[in-house]
């Protein structure tokens, strides 16, 4: 029995003897089936295979896959006002990145903003004490591998602390959700907005994409309601989903630009 890994996505599944036949995720029109086909592998054959990642990113720190291997994203560790908060997740854990975690007071909660990134996300769980991951409730149909970690926020805003706040946003997946954190790392705040808003190669804008991959833009009233939720929520930086995509000051002045950049050239 083993608990397979999509090798173009990088979703677990539930423990099987053989390899699923079909990865729904991949073959939902924002991902794709690989080139070759459908394939499979484990987390045993991960952590033999690669390194993670870990570094600084921006003043956080981060983890992730190398180069080469399913979604590029990276996980972040916020040391919030209300314990750490593991953001988005990757496909495989190791004892060093454990080990690094927990070096800097482990993890209260895993907190992922899409289906696209839930990967490995009980491995991460299991390994950091069976810490609870939250997911918006709207996305559950998507969860390959459950576990009684999991809960569910319901609808548009989930306060997490004083400081953190989780915001439905949707567009991307009915559940797409952002964490805004009013105060850090840096004065003036962050917005973490997973594929929601995706900071672009500039790093002075964010783009809406319904699939990135396949270049199919979002919903025009997917972006309005999108602008109407942040609304009221102020933040200096902005995280994107994978190394270095940030916005690094003036992250609600981009994003304000952004959205209407963005319409104008999708409504002509």
């Amino acid at each position: 029995m083993q608990k397979y890994i999509c090798t173009t996505c990088g979703t677990q599944y539930a423990e099987s003897e053989k390899p699923p036949l079909h990865c729904p995720i991949c073959e939902d029109d924002r991902q794709y089936v690989g080139w070759g086909g459908q394939n499979w592998t484990t987390h045993d054959a991960l952590v033999e295979k690669y390194k993670l990642r870990i570094e600084d990113d921006c003043g956080l720190l981060g983890i992730g896959m190398p180069s080469g291997f399913a979604i590029p994203q990276r996980a972040l560790l916020l040391p919030t006002d209300d314990g750490n908060v593991l953001w988005e997740c990757v496909s495989m854990v190791t004892d060093e990145a454990v080990a690094e975690i927990k070096s800097r007071g482990g993890v209260r909660r895993i907190v992922i903003s899409h289906p696209h990134f839930y990967t490995s996300m009980i491995e991460w769980s299991e390994a950091l004490g069976g810490v609870p991951i939250l997911l918006n409730a709207a996305d559950k149909a998507w969860i390959q591998r459950h576990a009684p970690q999991i809960e569910f926020w319901d609808g548009d805003v989930h306060r997490l602390s004083d400081q953190m706040t989780l915001l439905r946003v949707g567009g991307h997946f009915p559940g797409s959700s952002v964490l805004h954190w009013k105060q850090g790392p840096r004065a003036g705040g962050a917005l973490f907005p997973g594929d929601a808003l995706q900071v672009v190669y500039d790093r002075r804008h964010v783009s809406f994409m319904y699939s990135y991959p396949n270049f199919v833009p979002m919903k025009t009233s997917d972006i309005r309601a999108i602008r109407e939720r942040l609304v009221g929520y102020d933040f200096a930086d902005v995280f994107g989903f994978t190394w270095g995509l940030n916005i690094i000051g003036g992250g609600r002045a981009a994003v304000d630009a952004s959205f209407d950049r963005f319409l104008a050239a999708v409504e002509g």
